[in-house]
């Protein structure tokens, strides 16, 4: 089936599934324009096609998909052309993944971050194998996590998904599954099985209740309650000193050289975005994170993160401002402003 994305996403009918395949394994999957205007097509044909009973997003590779494209996000930006059109497009099929009102599945074997998390985590069923790793860590590279992140995040429990947000750090599907990020994991060899009785059945409910294995939370009691204690301040210099007076705390001392690390302004923006979207919908946080991201792709320290991390691989970036205490109140409000006539349309 022809729905526009060429070699680099794959679209088949298989029973009553409607199938996806990302299929840029030697880029990790990495998500461009071309995908998401394909798979928002195919989205809506399927949605009114009354043969198609689920959609099954799956990979090709060792990745789900490692992000967005940010390398020629970089050029593009670099050119004096920002890709705000993409992001617009991305960030519209998120939202439309989040209403899409047939069951939605997401088969989740590798690597998943950014760009692939915003057309996976949105769905009605998120199902992990144990090879699987979940990240958002836009802040390294001076950006903020997007893609729905601050609809997805703040609702986690013991201030999880400010943790996740703030650091970036990765984890596994044991903490996926127990933080509601996931709704199910099953044993890699099971992916096969999987499709075939989806395929069939059209029923994921059903199909999971044979082949579910629940798995077991990687991160102990103790430093989830440390994660709860420090990531539930009222503000972020609060936060860097509960982990500062934590002494010689070994998760407190490795969390904070960590945060350290990170973009001061990324740290600030996200903060707030995390905060406000707790009570936010998802339309409404796509729309906040629009006017974040114009503003991010006009700045300096999403390019210097880049370059860092990318074009001259293992530099240090150099931020600006350089520290958390020298980004102010009102630079960080200018993120959030309305954009007028440029507001996102959903």
């Amino acid at each position: 089936m022809d729905f526009g994305g060429g070699d680099e996403i794959r679209f088949e009918r298989l029973g009553r599934a409607g199938v996806v395949t990302l299929t840029r394994p030697r880029a990790l999957n990495a998500v461009t324009h071309r995908m998401v205007k394909a798979l928002d097509k195919a989205l809506r044909s399927w949605e009114r096609d009354d043969s198609v009973a689920v959609v099954v997003v799956k990979a090709e590779g060792r990745a789900f998909s490692a992000g967005g494209d940010i390398l020629h996000i970089y050029e593009a930006g670099r050119a004096g052309k920002p890709p705000v059109e993409f992001f617009a497009d991305e960030y519209r099929l998120n939202a439309y993944i989040a209403r899409f009102k047939k069951p939605y599945v997401a088969l989740i074997d590798g690597i998943v971050m950014g760009g692939g998390v915003g057309i996976s985590f949105h769905g009605s069923h998120r199902v992990m194998t144990e090879n699987a790793q979940f990240a958002m860590p836009e802040v390294g590279i001076g950006f903020f996590p997007d893609v729905g992140a601050s609809h997805l995040l703040p609702g986690l429990g013991g201030s999880f998904g400010m943790y996740l947000a703030l650091t970036g750090n990765r984890i596994r599907h044991g903490d996926a599954l127990w933080s509601g990020l996931a709704t199910h994991t099953i044993k890699a060899d099971d992916q096969a099985s999987f499709l075939d009785r989806l395929a069939l059945t059209g029923d994921p409910e059903a199909v999971l209740r044979g082949l579910f294995v629940p798995a077991k939370r990687e991160t102990d009691g103790p430093i989830l309650e440390a994660i709860s204690r420090h990531f539930a301040q009222p503000s972020l210099p609060d936060l860097i000193n509960s982990l500062d007076r934590a002494g010689k705390d070994e998760f407190a001392a490795r969390t904070l050289a960590t945060v350290r690390m990170r973009s001061p302004t990324s740290l600030r923006v996200a903060w707030r975005q995390m905060s406000a979207g707790l009570t936010l919908s998802m339309d409404d946080c796509m729309r906040m994170e629009f006017r974040i991201l114009n503003r991010m792709l006009a700045g300096h320290d999403f390019y210097e993160g880049i370059r860092a991390a990318i074009i001259e691989k293992g530099s240090k970036p150099r931020w600006r401002p350089a520290q958390i205490d020298a980004v102010a109140e009102a630079d960080v409000a200018a993120y959030f402003a309305p954009l007028g006539d440029r507001e996102l349309e959903l």
